[in-house]
């Protein structure tokens, strides 16, 4: 730890708490404390500091968990424990984790999970351009129009702003194959919506060199060593730094 500190909000990410913008809203709400006192934003947290979250001590955890899940329809990404369907208790994994991004309560496919908030925002933050690839049922024939213009950028007037151009091919009479560099909310949905197309189904089965392969709903694994080496090459050069919070981001 640098002699000047840490900021506490990358403190608790490094820690495997969090992401940084969770330890945000968690030291707003007064859940975490350095040596007694309450933590505001900014503070920094030096080596000799005790930081504890609502009252239980925080330790470093030394090993580096990255995990791929399935996620089925129905479990929601987050860590909150008030919600029932949450993705931690799904998990169960022994360790704490949390996941990378967010994949619609709807929707299934490859959600990352991790104790690492240093790589989260590497990961998914929209500057970095980093692909994520689904595969998408709809409820009615893919024409050529619907696809060039899903592929052409998509006004979604709800969230002021227009889609980013993006790879879209169709591998079936209503299904498509679409790669995104975006994390906009529900945006495949909005985007199909725009065109008068509803989405039946919605599968995620890449994240950048990291695809779902043959893992069934609910099962989980740990990313390879040769996925890991490689995602770290990627990321590389990856802006971990937060986005500001504008409306419909998902970073």
């Amino acid at each position: 730890m640098d002699s000047n500190g840490v900021r506490i909000n990358k403190f608790l990410s490094e820690a495997g708490i969090c992401s940084r913008r969770e330890a945000d809203r968690r030291i707003e709400n007064g859940e975490i404390t350095i040596n007694d006192r309450t933590a505001v934003a900014g503070d920094r947290v030096l080596p000799e500091d005790v930081v504890c979250v609502n009252g239980r001590p925080v330790q470093k955890e030394e090993e580096m968990i990255l995990l791929v899940l399935n996620k089925p329809v129905g479990v929601v990404c987050t860590t909150e424990k008030m919600e029932k369907n949450n993705v931690v208790d799904f998990l169960n994994y022994p360790k704490r984790v949390y996941p990378i991004g967010r994949l619609d309560k709807d929707s299934e496919g490859l959600l990352l999970l991790t104790n690492n908030g240093e790589i989260v925002n590497k990961i998914m933050r929209a500057g970095n351009m980093h692909e994520k690839e689904y595969i998408v049922t709809l409820n009615k024939p893919v024409s050529e129009s619907f696809v060039r213009g899903m592929a052409g950028g998509v006004p979604l007037v709800e969230l002021d702003t227009t889609t980013r151009k993006c790879k879209v091919e169709k591998i079936g009479n209503r299904k498509i194959r679409i790669v995104l560099t975006q994390g906009l909310n529900r945006q495949i949905r909005r985007m199909s919506e725009y065109f008068g197309y509803r989405v039946e189904k919605l599968e995620r089965i890449r994240i950048m060199n990291i695809r779902l392969g043959d893992l069934k709903p609910g099962e989980y694994r740990k990313v390879t060593e040769e996925e890991y080496e490689k995602l770290l090459k990627m990321i590389r050069t990856s802006s971990n730094e937060p986005t500001a919070n504008r409306k419909g981001k998902r970073e």
